[in-house]
């Protein structure tokens, strides 16, 4: 087989420059989506979690506060996180956002929520198997181009730039069900398939007057998305380069290819044909990737599990159908046993009794305040026992008291060396990052003056819940910027104390957290001690952080 220099590798571009009449198509077709619900949700999702996750500054706060906010997306990515592939063999469970960044990394947490915002925004009427077929096929490319990477920065971006190399197509299958059944139609796919890369794109052109490439890089513009993975959501166009892309950014884009084509070749093979047929897929790319039939086989089968490990842990009902099964039945791509019909039965594989449906129907964990406090402190001491920076700690210990007790907000003030006062410096929650800027607890109270509620508390080093913030008795004693900014119902100080042998105790931080209605903060004996706990773990890492 001849292959084309490198130098002549381009990626698709339009046939001509733009034209008035390719840009009002997009533009068409992109008000016709605007028009459904939840786009432009998906929309603001999407850019703000791809910038946060590029910004330098702030990064792990940023995210999490981000993620934090849908609490379906968090408990899906807890989820997720917790499946074999994440966890380290005998590890405790992950229980905050927080530690799984600092496990998994900003980008892999950062693809794993993308992932999941494309699930969570999957329409769910009409269309809705069709769309999870296509939907677990992207997922699959995706898991196989991080499986083929070399390392793990390489794998990172090689799932996402595979993931959204389909934008333009889910896009079309979420927002404008008419047009994808016309370009499945156009290329002869039926109920179950899914169209060919190649073929999709040549129908997708002829239906919509426009390419899937030049749609999705409308789309990803206007979400912020990088250059560098813009490239590679375009399909590179020509012959595979027959020498090595080692080191090239040329590499991501045909890893891309081959994960997409890699994917879509296990849905639509027989078992008694799969090893000629992987065989046959990966000879062009040999010198480009320096992938061989054998690596590509063993990328299936991990990805295969880990997709199995993903529907499992967000139970996620499935459609039924040979394509769906071949995904996740890892003996079909071991080519030497690719005819064998010994491998796992139905009901190892999870298929229902009910012929077409295969259901992952584990139960979903128990979810109250004390579950969630005991598993934060369980992974707050897990992370001091390692190399930790504080305001990681401190992020963690936010999140878990902000899931806990279901709070509005939650500001962590810390000591200002300079002015003694305790001041707002980190925040989780509603209007969190506005309003800890005004937080400001003087520890030194003038002669003949009554010290306010909060400098009154962190002095008596006193755990306070006010129920009722109007209460007569209480309302007096509140400083003026939280009558005026603040204003919150009720709320919760935990102040924080470092206690040294021979020397007065010294307040260091405090913790506030609040919630929307009067009286709606309530705990018991056993959260208050495990808030105690770990208030505790936060001053703990202080105390590791300055010795």
């Amino acid at each position: 087989m001849t292959s084309s220099s490198p130098h002549h590798v381009s990626l698709s571009e339009p046939e001509a420059p733009p034209r008035a009449e390719g840009d009002l198509t997009i533009d068409y077709l992109l008000r016709r989506m605007r028009f459904k619900s939840d786009f432009p949700a998906l929309s603001a999702s999407v850019s703000r979690v791809q910038a946060l996750s590029e910004s330098e500054d702030d990064r792990l706060q940023a995210l999490c506060d981000e993620i934090l906010q849908d609490v379906a997306l968090t408990n899906k990515l807890l989820k997720v996180v917790n499946t074999a592939h994440y966890r380290r063999a005998g590890a405790d469970p992950i229980s905050t956002v927080s530690r799984a960044v600092l496990l998994l990394g900003v980008g892999g947490v950062r693809n794993l929520a993308l992932s999941l915002m494309l699930l969570e925004h999957m329409p769910d009427r009409d269309h809705a198997r069709q769309l999870k077929v296509e939907f677990l096929q992207t997922v699959m490319a995706g898991t196989v181009a991080g499986e083929l990477s070399g390392n793990a920065r390489e794998a990172e971006e090689a799932f996402l730039g595979t993931l959204f190399r389909q934008l333009g197509w889910l896009l079309v299958s979420y927002y404008l069900p008419e047009d994808a059944d016309q370009i499945r139609e156009r290329c002869g796919a039926s109920e179950g398939l899914t169209p060919s890369p190649a073929a999709l794109a040549q129908a997708a052109r002829e239906v919509l007057g426009v390419s899937l490439d030049d749609l999705a890089d409308h789309v990803a513009a206007a979400w912020g998305l990088p250059d560098g993975l813009r490239a590679c959501m375009r399909t590179p166009q020509g012959l595979v380069p027959a020498v090595s892309l080692a080191a090239r950014p040329e590499r991501l884009w045909w890893l891309a290819s081959l994960s997409h084509q890699a994917a879509h070749t296990l849905m639509h093979t027989d078992a008694a044909e799969m090893g000629e047929a992987l065989n046959q897929l990966t000879q062009p790319y040999v010198k480009a990737l320096a992938v061989s039939p054998p690596v590509l086989r063993d990328a299936l089968g991990r990805a295969s599990q880990r997709l199995k490990d993903l529907t499992a842990a967000l139970n996620m009902q499935l459609p039924g159908g040979p394509q769906v099964e071949r995904l996740l039945e890892t003996f079909y791509v071991d080519a030497p046993n690719a005819g064998d019909t010994s491998g796992p039965s139905p009901e190892a594989l999870g298929l229902d009794s009910e012929p077409g449906v295969l259901v992952q129907d584990s139960p979903l964990p128990a979810h109250d305040a004390a579950s969630v406090l005991t598993s934060g402190i369980q992974d707050i001491a897990n992370t001091l026992v390692e190399s930790f920076k504080l305001n990681d700690v401190l992020q963690m210990v936010m999140e878990i008291m902000w899931r806990a007790l279901d709070c509005r907000r939650v500001v962590f003030c810390l000591r200002d060396p300079r002015s003694g006062a305790l001041q707002g410096r980190l925040a989780l929650g509603e209007g969190g990052e506005a309003v800890k800027s005004v937080f400001k607890v003087p520890l030194a109270v003038p002669p003949g003056q009554q010290p306010d509620l909060f400098t009154a508390v962190a002095l008596r080093q006193a755990d306070t819940l006010i129920a009722d913030a109007a209460a007569p008795n209480i309302v007096n004693r509140l400083p003026a910027w939280f009558r005026d900014q603040v204003q919150a119902p009720t709320f919760l100080l935990l102040p924080l104390v470092l206690k040294r042998a021979g020397q007065a105790d010294v307040v260091i931080g405090m913790l506030y957290a609040d919630k929307g209605q009067t009286h709606s903060l309530q705990l018991g004996e056993r959260e208050l001690s495990l808030l105690h706990t770990l208030r505790n773990q936060a001053v703990m890492a202080f105390k590791q952080t300055v010795t």
